[in-house]
């Protein structure tokens, strides 16, 4: 073989030898671009879910980047929580946007005492004077416990308001109206210049809140004090007595009243006399009870030798049909005039007069016995029509 033949045969050799390599090469060359293409696309991927977004809590702003798809996401992630009180805007569904702006507002709890009524209320304001405005309350000319400045935590805070309201005072048959935020009628009356002496008073509890457009009228009183002395008056004690008729009473030991000082208080209303009022009593002497027998036995129905007789003529005539009458000298009494010595010899105790009606017909009837019509010498005749 010459030289062109094998110079030929080495360039047709490498020739293919170099057409074999090329497979090869490309084989190896196309992971690698595959891998680089994959890699350029992911960058974009994870450049265009990078978002640039500004988040305010309560006004404080915050400039972040984030892969959060929505506002709620975006909270997650930054760890701000929040409750049915507090504004998220946009909405927490809302879904984010490079350059969107997130705002979180948090409920603040306010124990709010408005003109004397006290409620809980809630608000998203950072300031007293904001939650005011928020709240719709009315705050010019009013009494702040706090200042309007001061922030609210979110804690919260206990705010009492006084908002100005009118009075009308009727004093000494005056009108006089005044604007004041007191906390007390008794308050506004001293920043109204209203003098109040010794037991004046208000027709309202002084110490009750005053009401927009109440009228409250000024009492003056003038009282004095007096001690008067009263009776107390005593117990009965009644005690039964089988030798007693039925009706009759016998005083065994009378009854003493006692003696108590009670002292009253006099006083006028703006002139007016009021009804007197006692403030205090002293029992200055015990009641000593009365004790009485009363009489248990029945009455007997009748006296032999005086049953048919017109008794009730002679009790006409004696003593006008009365059983507890009493002549002029306080000697005689009852229906026949009995005289106590008389009554007594016959069997009645105490008083005739003090005795049933049927009783002195009996006592009468056994005085009648022993001694016939001679003690009735005028009505005696009496007994026989």
């Amino acid at each position: 073989m010459n030289h062109s033949q094998r110079s030929h045969r080495g360039v047709r050799g490498g020739q293919a030898a170099r057409k074999a390599e090329r497979p090869d090469a490309l084989r190896q060359l196309l992971p690698r671009a595959l891998v680089l293409a994959f890699l350029a696309g992911g960058t974009s991927a994870f450049l265009a879910n990078d978002k640039a977004v500004r988040l305010s809590v309560d006004g404080e702003p915050r400039n972040l980047h984030t892969f959060a798809n929505d506002v709620e996401e975006l909270l997650r992630l930054q760890g701000v929580r929040t409750g049915s009180h507090d504004i998220v805007a946009p909405g927490r569904n809302a879904g984010l946007r490079n350059g969107d702006e997130v705002a979180v507002r948090h409920g603040r709890p306010v124990s709010l005492t408005l003109d004397g009524r006290r409620r809980r209320v809630w608000t998203t304001a950072r300031t007293v004077d904001e939650a005011l405005r928020q709240l719709g309350v009315r705050a010019d000319g009013a009494y702040l416990s706090t200042s309007r400045g001061s922030e609210i935590g979110r804690s919260g805070l206990d705010l009492d308001v006084r908002t100005e309201r009118t009075l009308t005072f009727l004093i000494d048959g005056r009108e006089r109206t005044v604007t004041t935020n007191a906390a007390t009628v008794r308050e506004a009356v001293e920043r109204a210049g209203i003098v109040l002496h010794g037991q004046d008073t208000t027709s309202v509890d002084p110490d009750s809140f005053p009401r927009d457009g109440q009228t409250v009228s000024v009492l003056r009183i003038r009282g004095r004090e007096e001690v008067h002395e009263e009776p107390v008056p005593y117990a009965i004690v009644r005690h039964g007595d089988g030798s007693l008729f039925r009706g009759t009473t016998v005083v065994d030991a009378p009854g003493r009243p006692g003696l108590r000082r009670v002292t009253y208080a006099y006083r006028t209303v703006n002139g007016v006399k009021q009804k007197p009022r006692a403030l205090g009593s002293e029992l200055v002497r015990e009641p000593v009870p009365q004790v009485l027998r009363v009489g248990t036995k029945p009455l007997p129905e009748s006296v032999a030798g005086a049953d048919g007789l017109n008794w009730d003529a002679l009790g006409r005539c004696e003593a006008g049909g009365r059983p507890d009458a009493v002549d002029a000298s306080g000697t005689y009494g009852g229906l026949y005039q009995f005289d106590v010595g008389t009554w007594h010899a016959i069997g009645g105790k105490g008083r005739p007069q003090d005795a049933p009606a049927e009783e002195q017909t009996y006592r009468a009837k056994k005085l009648y016995v022993t001694r016939g019509a001679t003690p009735w010498p005028v009505c005696g005749r009496r007994l026989f029509r």
